[in-house]
């Protein structure tokens, strides 16, 4: 049962002081995507600590326990012992039935949701590209429109698309900018990450780190989509052109118009940042993968010191 309750309080402690550490933190603008892999590894370590601690609570009282005994050659006895929840058989289908009921809601809402992502930048995709018209040397799709716009669908038809609005105010510099900036959204699979932390959202809309996760990895990805951009081009051309796009070139204060987003997307790109130095990266990627793994390591602890500490024994 401690290792169900240490479970459970692993998932609060992230999922609830999560978005406050997050918010205090530099780094994540400076390596947005190791940030976007950050953040996707604690929403779903607190999905999986939550299915997990249900787990823990069956072992003792099911065949779980026989089986993870099998598994890893460690003591039935000692195993079960180290997994005791008080409530016998009740407690431990009440833990299945948790564990269940968080692995198949999400499953179904990861494949729900990422099926009507596809279904519908598909149906956008194939809209676009028969009322707007190709242009070939852009790679993009054109739309007829005033109102200066770019984007990008992924999936099975991934298309650009920019309106005639953005052609009119845009200068080729600024408009390869923008171009190298969706390409960037495309090549990156970026509507897959912010897919993923969506599942997190609906399947645990009350946790804070997981309300917060799509609005957080969408910034992310465009910050991540802007350095590739500001390498394969120039910085003050895109930056110019978030602006443009912001405020559709109306003559009112640029920066107040734009959007607090946008505002602090042109700021990075004109003052950026020096890189995170190759052995923080290492730091940082090591830390990812041992926020990911937490949750398991920590419901497998009490079969680990079970292994160490009996002979190797299937019955009790």
């Amino acid at each position: 049962m401690v290792i169900g309750l240490a479970l459970l309080a692993y998932a609060a402690g992230v999922g609830m002081l999560g978005p406050r550490l997050t918010r205090r933190l530099a780094w994540p603008e400076r390596a947005p995507l190791l940030a976007i892999g950050c953040y996707l590894a604690a929403v779903w370590s607190v999905i999986a600590a939550i299915a997990l601690a249900g787990l823990t609570f069956a072992v003792h009282g099911t065949v779980l326990g026989g089986g993870l005994s099998d598994l890893i050659g460690a003591c039935l006895r000692r195993l079960r012992g180290s997994y005791a929840t008080p409530g016998g058989t009740a407690a431990a289908l009440l833990g299945l039935g948790l564990a269940g009921v968080i692995l198949v809601r999400a499953v179904l809402v990861g494949e729900a949701r990422l099926r009507a992502v596809r279904r519908e930048a598909l149906r956008h995709a194939q809209t676009a590209r028969l009322v707007g018209r190709p242009a070939t040397a852009l790679g993009a799709t054109v739309l007829d429109h005033p109102h200066p716009m770019a984007y990008c669908l992924g999936g099975r038809l991934p298309t650009v698309v920019l309106t005639t609005g953005a052609l009119r105010l845009l200068d080729p510099r600024q408009l390869a900018a923008v171009l190298a900036h969706e390409r960037a959204h495309l090549a990156s699979r970026h509507h897959l990450l912010m897919t993923a932390a969506r599942v997190g959202h609906v399947v645990f809309p009350f946790v804070p780190l997981l309300r917060e996760a799509d609005a957080q990895v969408a910034l992310l990805a465009e910050l991540h989509a802007d350095d590739a951009a500001a390498r394969a081009c120039d910085a003050r051309p895109l930056a110019a052109a978030l602006v443009i796009l912001a405020t559709g070139g109306s003559a009112a204060p640029a920066m107040e118009a734009a959007g607090t987003d946008v505002v602090r997307r042109v700021t990075r790109l004109l003052r950026p940042a020096q890189p995170l130095r190759r052995r923080h990266r290492l730091l940082l990627r090591a830390g990812v993968i041992a926020l990911a793994l937490s949750p398991v390591l920590l419901a497998l602890l009490p079969a680990l010191i079970a292994l160490a500490l009996g002979p190797v024994r299937v019955a009790a």
